[in-house]
């Protein structure tokens, strides 16, 4: 996936997410809300962030422990995020092949960084 590529479905699935989360907020408090926008706990990741932990994730470029240390937070807040993400993808089509690299530290993922370095094997 280019950087275009995930920077267009990103821009498709954010007002989809947007929506999904209002509508959880929206049964969870029983009524429609009552504060505008923004009022109440910050999330721990943007949208796009979200997005793209669920794209690393079903790549499987790397364990949810992981992914939790580089967007610094938990596993279980990348899981949650790929558990609200991946129906979306789903419903537009979008298949993520698994990828050839995998990363288990944060050395893994700087030594693939290193452009003198980097050689794995394209998936197609």
């Amino acid at each position: 996936m280019t950087r275009r590529q995930l920077s267009e479905l990103i821009d498709t699935l954010i007002p989809e997410m947007e929506v999904q989360r209002e509508q959880v907020l929206r049964t969870r408090r029983g009524h429609e809300r009552l504060a505008a926008p923004g009022a109440g706990a910050k999330a721990k990741l943007t949208s796009a962030d979200r997005v793209l932990a669920t794209v690393l994730h079903l790549r499987k470029l790397a364990p949810m422990g992981l992914l939790g240390q580089l967007f610094d937070t938990t596993a279980m807040t990348i899981s949650r995020a790929a558990k609200d993400v991946r129906p979306l993808l789903e419903a537009h089509g979008v298949h993520l092949p698994a990828s050839t690299a995998r990363f288990h530290t944060r050395e893994d993922v700087a030594r693939f960084l290193d452009p003198d370095k980097t050689k794995i094997k394209p998936t197609c």
